[in-house]
């Protein structure tokens, strides 16, 4: 016989968060991962806030609902407090009671520039790093560097000139600009937008938007980021970047680098050597700086294959981690949300390869 539709709501649950979420849920291995980069950052934790005053919202909390809404590409901070009001799974990965009232979403924008300055987002990607080289995932010997476009969160039409008259379009137009036969630059333009972007194309003959650079060294053996940067974007911004991660590499032993054709430039070869580093750089077809003694090897054909990964850690940024364009405005903020995307990244990897379970 068919059932009634009742509606009828019970008023009491006995069942707790913790019992609802299965215990292979995926979200399971990566909480402890992140418990554990936590636990070691406690003390970080602790120097941001004064010891008097009201208690505020646990950082950690806050870090944890951030990484929610980069596993699940909720685009803004008020769906993802839509998210944690009624989802139970979200209550439980960060940590509140079915019943824990929800925190207005300005507190993020009030939060951030205090975890921008103690420079959270590194020392979690360290964590969260240290805790995959202890379990055998990286590799010290072996490493791929790139770069990507991260569009900025700005219009071309806010491109103008930086000592032209002031627009007269009333605030919240969107103003018809017609700037077909104008030539523009980042010496003489300026988005309203955005001052800190750039206008800028990664190749000839691709369009030309206004973005920062972000900067990738990942270890070949899990295909694991282990260093990032994001820089303004220019033509040499790429290879500088990738200069000062490989510098920050520990240790003095020789490391191989792979990397496509755009850092082929026979300055940033001899830097890579003098450095002791055999650089296993994709090869232009003419006036290229890599030479036999280089691809001769095994290990540069292994090289050339493996760097093709580091697309993945961009790819997953840009379509999961809702990156293909920012939702922040300035370097800080954007290379801070491009540091915790990369975290949650390696989250996501180190469980794939069983870490956490």
């Amino acid at each position: 016989m068919k059932g009634a539709d009742r509606h009828q709501q019970k008023v009491f649950s006995y069942i707790s968060p913790e019992s609802r979420v299965p215990k292979d849920h995926p979200l399971r291995p990566m909480k402890r991962m992140v418990q554990a980069a936590f636990d070691d950052l406690s003390a970080a934790f602790s120097k941001m806030y004064s010891s008097t005053g009201r208690p505020s919202i646990a950082p950690e909390k806050l870090l944890k609902a951030l990484l929610l809404q980069v596993f699940y590409s909720i685009r803004s901070e008020r769906m993802l407090m839509e998210q944690l009001d009624y989802n139970l799974l979200f209550r439980w990965f960060v940590g509140l009671a079915a019943d824990d009232p929800i925190w207005d979403r300005s507190v993020f924008s009030k939060n951030r520039d205090r975890l921008i300055e103690s420079d959270i987002a590194l020392c979690f990607l360290e964590s969260i790093k240290k805790q995959a080289d202890e379990a055998g995932l990286l590799s010290d010997e072996h490493f791929t560097v790139d770069g990507t476009l991260i569009e900025a969160w700005a219009s071309v039409k806010s491109f103008k000139k930086k000592d032209g008259p002031p627009s007269d379009t009333p605030s919240g137009k969107n103003p018809e600009v017609d700037f077909h036969g104008e030539k523009r630059c980042n010496e003489t333009h300026a988005s309203t937008t955005d001052p800190e972007c750039r206008l800028y194309k990664k190749s000839k003959g691709a369009e030309a938007k206004l973005c920062y650079l972000g900067h990738v060294l990942m270890e070949n053996r899990s295909g694991l980021a282990v260093d990032a940067r994001l820089t303004l974007a220019n033509g040499t911004a790429e290879r500088e970047a990738a200069i000062e991660m490989i510098e920050q590499i520990p240790g003095s032993h020789r490391i191989t680098v792979g990397a496509d054709k755009a850092f082929d430039v026979p300055d940033f070869v001899k830097r890579l050597r003098g450095l002791r580093v055999t650089p296993h750089v994709a090869r232009k077809e003419k006036g290229s700086a890599i030479d036999s003694r280089t691809t001769r090897h095994a290990g540069y054909s292994v090289s050339q294959r493996i760097r093709k990964r580091v697309e993945e850690i961009f790819g997953w940024a840009k379509t999961v981690g809702v990156l293909n364009k920012t939702k922040h405005r300035g370097k800080y903020k954007v290379g801070w949300n491009f540091m915790l995307t990369l975290s949650a990244f390696n989250l996501v990897r180190m469980r794939s390869l069983g870490l956490g379970t």
